[in-house]
């Protein structure tokens, strides 16, 4: 019985290890005859050759692998200046990833996937890069039809590398990052891309998210509350009488406050100033003739701007009626098209 007893228990252990291999395969077109293909993992910004994979005479390869969790490859080519692929394994999976060579684009296209999410996730954005390259009139708004595919991906681990692309613009996309990892990060929290994306949210304040107060004193000891304001459309203004654009875009915010006050707008202006006169010469010079304007005259200090995340000025908070945030950083012609649609569109007996 003790040896009946090993036996089972060994062939317990043997199958769930095959159980955790994963197998992947594909064909490789486009190449030059003798080209191999590489799976590398990362360290840091570095590439780390985990295996080098032999195509046979039709140009397809195979590969087992043991991933313990969901692990990231970037695949590249033994070719020069090879272009880069992207591909999450994970543990059982069995997954067809078939690829073309397109050194006119300098491109590594995925043009088919078998057996997961996230390497079909990567291929359609793939095919959007490499559509857009081919034909530039699809490039001005294929940072909206990339940010659609994440969003309804938002559950698969491939979306929280993806959606790296936007970090150079994460206030305009900060969003996308925070549904995202609001869905991944139950089961995928020590993930390295979501970990990135926890990193980015950290401290930010995202429309959907309520409002934090501010209590702070205007220039002559009188308390003004942001939660004052509430029941009106709200522009959250951080600026300051040294910052030039900030300056530059005060004739536009006059303008656009002079045309809907009416109609239900206020602006609450924080200035990061260190000294009282400049700040009330820049209220006066530049026509802010709106009551809310405080500051702690304690430059980047101010308690409301680490509360709201600030290190950059000019920097705005759209705040609905409700005390959401409904949006952040409108400026110019974009802050004044927003404002046209909420107004034009909000009901008679609210405007």
């Amino acid at each position: 019985m003790k040896h009946t007893a090993i036996i089972v228990a060994l062939t317990l252990v043997a199958q769930l290890a095959t159980a955790q291999k994963a197998t992947l395969q594909g064909l490789l077109e486009g190449c030059p005859e003798g080209t191999a293909l590489v799976l590398n993992t990362t360290s840091g910004s570095n590439l780390v050759p985990a295996d080098t994979l032999r195509l046979d005479s039709r140009g397809r390869y195979k590969a087992t692998l043991n991933p313990k969790e969901p692990t990231f490859y970037v695949i590249t080519l033994t070719v020069p200046s090879s272009p880069m692929a992207h591909l999450f394994v994970l543990p059982g999976e069995r997954i067809t990833f078939d690829l073309k060579y397109m050194p006119e684009i300098h491109h590594l296209q995925v043009t088919s996937t078998k057996g997961s999410a996230n390497a079909e996730v990567y291929r359609q954005f793939n095919n959007m890069i490499s559509q857009a390259t081919l034909d530039r009139s699809l490039m001005p708004t294929l940072p909206d039809r990339i940010e659609e595919l994440l969003i309804r991906n938002r559950n698969v681990l491939m979306s929280a590398f993806l959606v790296t692309v936007f970090d150079q613009n994460f206030d305009s996309f900060a969003p996308t990052y925070k549904q995202i990892y609001d869905s991944l990060a139950p089961n995928y929290a020590n993930n390295e891309f979501v970990a990135h994306i926890a990193d980015k949210l950290r401290g930010q304040i995202i429309p959907g998210m309520e409002a934090p107060d501010i209590e702070l004193t205007d220039a002559y000891g009188v308390t003004r509350r942001l939660s004052d304001l509430r029941g009106h459309l709200v522009l959250l203004d951080f600026w300051a009488s040294w910052c030039r654009p900030c300056r530059a875009e005060s004739p536009n915010v006059v303008r656009l406050y002079e045309r809907y006050h009416k109609e239900g707008l206020e602006i609450f202006s924080v200035s990061l100033d260190n000294n009282r006169e400049a700040w009330l010469k820049a209220i006066a010079d530049d026509h802010l003739s709106w009551p809310d304007h405080v500051s702690e005259l304690r430059g980047w200090t101010s308690s409301a701007a680490r509360a709201y995340g600030v290190n950059s000025i000019p920097a705005t908070f759209l705040i609905a009626p409700d005390g959401t945030v409904a949006a952040r950083n409108l400026r110019g012609a974009e802050l004044e098209q927003t404002l046209d649609d909420i107004f034009s569109n909000a009901p008679k007996d609210q405007k």
